[in-house]
């Protein structure tokens, strides 16, 4: 038996990277994935390529920032489904510049993504799993929001903040048997990451005591864990994954 036989998931910007890693991940242990990008071709794409695959799959475009989008998805989710029983709010951009250089769109505009947007996946996703009795929310903060990086006051910020949403949002639902965790990825081969300089790239690793960047499965097994009823009695925690850097 798979860890999410009979289960929904929705992921937001499931399209690529993290996020799409994710629906695989999920797909490939039972679940019927719900694809959400603001991206809609992308989303719709990464949907019929588990499809093809032989998994169940759907997508619905969503910008994260807008509470009428977020109601679509989660209506629509369950609509096709019946339930959902994991939510992934992994939606988020970069707009990295210095504090001297950002802009206030800049830093808004990250803010509003990453944690307006998780608010409102787990606001939505909440409402409708206190009513189900059950499920598990995961949201994607980052280990800038534990340490800080250069150049990411916004997203920083953001991804601390999404700590602070995870740990109380778990505090209000808990005893409706909703849990709520999130996952601070370290530093991930992503498109974006691997179009840092190489010398940079290669420093970073050298910090991490694994030895090794990491994997956008790993993230994505962190992800199923939390998912899952493997952390049945884990709720309001963070979980690092960045091979133990920063630690």
């Amino acid at each position: 038996m798979k860890l999410l036989d009979g289960r929904v998931a929705v992921v937001t910007g499931g399209s690529q990277g993290i996020g799409r890693e994710i629906c695989q991940v999920f797909a490939e242990q039972g679940a019927s994935v719900v694809v959400s990008d603001i991206n809609g071709e992308g989303a719709e794409n990464a949907a019929a390529e588990l499809d093809v695959a032989g998994f169940t799959a759907s997508a619905i475009r969503c910008d994260v920032t807008s509470p009428e989008e977020m109601h679509v998805l989660v209506d629509g989710a369950v609509e096709k489904f019946g339930s959902i029983d994991v939510m992934v709010n992994n939606a988020g951009i970069t707009r990295d510049a210095t504090m001297r250089r950002m802009t206030l769109a800049e830093f808004n505009q990250v803010i509003q993504v990453h944690l307006l947007g998780c608010w409102l996946g787990t606001k939505s996703a909440a409402d409708v799993m206190r009513e189900q009795g059950q499920g598990a929310i995961v949201n994607l903060s980052s280990i800038s929001g534990k340490v800080g990086n250069i150049g990411q006051t916004n997203y920083a910020a953001a991804k601390a903040g999404i700590v602070g949403l995870t740990k109380a949002a778990a505090k209000e639902v808990g005893f409706k048997g909703v849990r709520v965790n999130a996952i601070q990825p370290g530093l991930i081969k992503t498109a974006m990451t691997m179009a840092m300089p190489e010398d940079i790239f290669t420093q970073r690793e050298q910090e991490i005591p694994l030895g090794r960047a990491g994997d956008p499965r790993d993230i994505a097994n962190a992800a199923l864990f939390l998912g899952s009823d493997l952390s049945s009695y884990i709720t309001g925690v963070v979980l690092e994954v960045a091979g133990g850097r920063h630690i």
